[in-house]
């Protein structure tokens, strides 16, 4: 059972796949950092000074100034806030995911060979269509 996991885990398309998830959730941190740090303050500034992070509807009926201060609090919460932020930063995911399968597709993955829609007459080597059963130019049966 050992030799078989081995020979499971080791397998190409395993590792690749491992490879990828680390990456990934790498690259998910990488545009997190990009969307909290980069990203939403100055749209915050754009629309007034908005702090995002602090966007949220309190569901109890005490006060709260902050959204930490809320949640230490243990009150209940509709934190739109750091929702829209999560859905910019999907969609920031969801673009450049996008942009890779489009390039992999371009760039690795090769179309399908057309096949010619023209051939040469054996007689008198004019260009004929590939159905055709008599050369237009010199009227040779092909």
């Amino acid at each position: 059972m050992l030799k078989e996991f081995k020979e499971f885990a080791m397998r190409g398309s395993v590792v690749d796949l491992a490879v990828g998830v680390i990456i990934g959730a790498a690259f998910g941190k990488v545009i997190a950092s990009a969307v909290d740090d980069l990203i939403m303050p100055p749209i915050g500034l754009v629309l007034g000074k908005v702090d995002f992070s602090q966007m949220f509807v309190n569901l109890g009926h005490t006060h709260y100034d902050t959204l930490a201060a809320a949640k230490l609090a243990g009150a209940p919460t509709l934190n739109y806030g750091l929702f829209l932020t999560t859905v910019v930063n999907f969609s920031i995911v969801a673009f450049c995911v996008y942009l890779i399968v489009m390039a992999f597709r371009k760039y690795l993955m090769k179309p399908a060979p057309v096949p010619p829609a023209t051939k040469e007459c054996p007689l008198c080597a004019m260009v004929i269509p590939m159905q055709a059963k008599k050369c237009g130019h010199c009227t040779s049966q092909l």
